[in-house]
């Protein structure tokens, strides 16, 4: 893919999140609010059923949940 058609994909399912007036905990729920959208825009232009958004999505957050190690958990095992 040229540069150009990557651009234009990005300005079309990119959505920036403001940076200025939140608190770290807001503006990163917000990114990570925005990437959903963005990524449920993209599957659903790419012809996904809204049925198979719903559980691509739920699987990989499930994942990434399920893979999560805090800095505590990892130090007392």
């Amino acid at each position: 893919m040229s540069k150009k058609s990557d651009n234009f994909e990005h300005e079309l399912f990119v959505t920036e999140f403001p940076k200025k007036g939140y608190s770290i905990v807001d503006y990163l729920q917000g990114r990570v609010h925005f990437a959903l959208l963005d990524q449920m825009k993209l599957m659903d232009t790419s012809g996904m059923t809204h049925t198979k958004i719903k559980e691509t999505i739920l699987v990989s957050i499930t994942e990434i949940i399920d893979n999560f190690e805090s800095k505590k958990e990892s130090k007392s095992s």
